[in-house]
């Protein structure tokens, strides 16, 4: 690896990001043995850095390219769709190809996609996201991919696609007006889910989240013992190994969509803090890169890559303490999981590969020079 190439690496979000994934690796090892998540997601996370550092090797302007950009959509759509003939069903979705000694989940690699897409798009066509037709080509290319995710069903993933495109249009510059037409539609939409899609136990999920104590010993059983679980923490926690919820299990899930419950269990208020403190650097060292991005695809891109990991985080952490519905989103970085720890550090390692010729300080220093696209 040149050092030029080293040099082009964000210490700081790789620290903060090994730092979080050592809390998630910590988790896994404090609870029952036998258990191989812990031995698993070592050697997951060694080839996500490897990924991370190869990718930060290339230049990605390459991806500004529409043929690029089409070829990627369409293989997505492809591989989302494959799911529901050669997809392998687990806990009732059917989400992952099985190839024997790994699993790869499509959806992942998908959101990485969509985020190029909209980067792509809205780089050519911010100035013109007054026109409605934008937001409505934009939001049917996101659409493809939430439809896919919600018949798996795969409703986590759904909704950070719904997320991801409406924070892609938010920072485009989407009127008042139009805003206000994408929440009516919004609605409108959910009434439609409710009355004609949703399924009994999706149903179930959003009125225990309303009333939590309705059903503690069926379908809100998982939402109360994670609220439990966290508090159990108190302010210094229990110390690893010893969270009693977790290690007795009490809680389900507690490697992927409820390793926060078991995190803050034993980790306490403190290590909530911390916790949270480790987001809090990731998403600021990516939103540095999209202020400095080389053009405005780069920002865009950058500013997608912080949605797709923000998001997840806030729905994963608002399940865990009651806030939120629950809805089998992991937490990045954190949860059990190769596909969506290789494409997060992807993700990053496209960044740095992109720092590489971004700019020294923002454009706007430079007044009217034109930017090339």
């Amino acid at each position: 690896m040149s050092f030029l190439a080293l040099r082009s690496v964000d210490w700081t979000l790789l620290a903060a990001t090994l730092v979080l994934s050592a809390f998630g690796l910590v988790t896994m090892n404090s609870f029952v043995e036998p258990n191989t998540f812990f031995e698993q997601q070592l050697v997951w996370l060694c080839i996500s850095l490897a990924v991370f550092f190869f990718a930060g090797l290339i230049d990605w302007r390459f991806l500004r390219n529409t043929p690029v950009v089409v070829t990627l959509f369409l293989i997505s759509i492809a591989s989302l769709a494959l799911l529901f003939f050669l997809g392998t069903i687990t806990k009732g979705a059917v989400s992952r190809f099985d190839f024997g000694a790994f699993f790869l989940q499509p959806s992942d690699p998908a959101k990485l996609v969509l985020v190029i897409l909209l980067a792509k798009y809205f780089s050519r066509r911010h100035v013109e996201i007054a026109h409605v037709r934008h937001i409505l080509v934009s939001g049917f290319y996101a659409l493809i991919f939430f439809v896919l995710l919600f018949i798996q069903p795969d409703f986590g993933g759904a909704i950070v696609v719904f997320f991801l495109w409406l924070g892609m249009v938010l920072v485009s510059g989407i009127s008042k007006k139009h805003l206000a037409l994408v929440f009516l539609i919004g609605a409108l939409a959910f009434g439609g889910l409710w009355g004609f899609v949703f399924q009994d136990y999706q149903k179930d999920r959003i009125r225990t989240f309303i009333h939590p104590l309705t059903d503690i010993q069926g379908a809100g059983y998982n939402a109360y013992q994670s609220t439990i679980t966290v508090g159990s923490g108190e302010f210094l926690g229990k110390g690893v190994g010893f969270g009693t919820q977790s290690r007795l299990q009490f809680l389900p899930e507690y490697e992927t969509d409820f390793i926060f419950g078991a995190f803050a269990e034993e980790w306490g208020f403190v290590g909530i803090l911390l916790l949270l403190l480790c987001f809090g650097v990731v998403v600021w060292r990516i939103l540095r890169e999209a202020f400095l991005g080389a053009t405005n695809f780069e920002t865009l891109f950058a500013i997608g890559v912080a949605l797709t990991l923000a998001a997840p985080a806030i729905i994963h952490i608002g399940m865990n303490v009651g806030l939120l519905p629950v809805t089998g989103t992991v937490l990045p970085f954190v949860s059990y999981g190769g596909s969506h720890l290789v494409i997060e550090f992807l993700s990053l390692g496209i960044l740095s590969g992109m720092r590489r010729y971004r700019r020294a300080t923002h454009r706007d220093v430079f007044g009217d020079e034109v930017v090339m696209q």
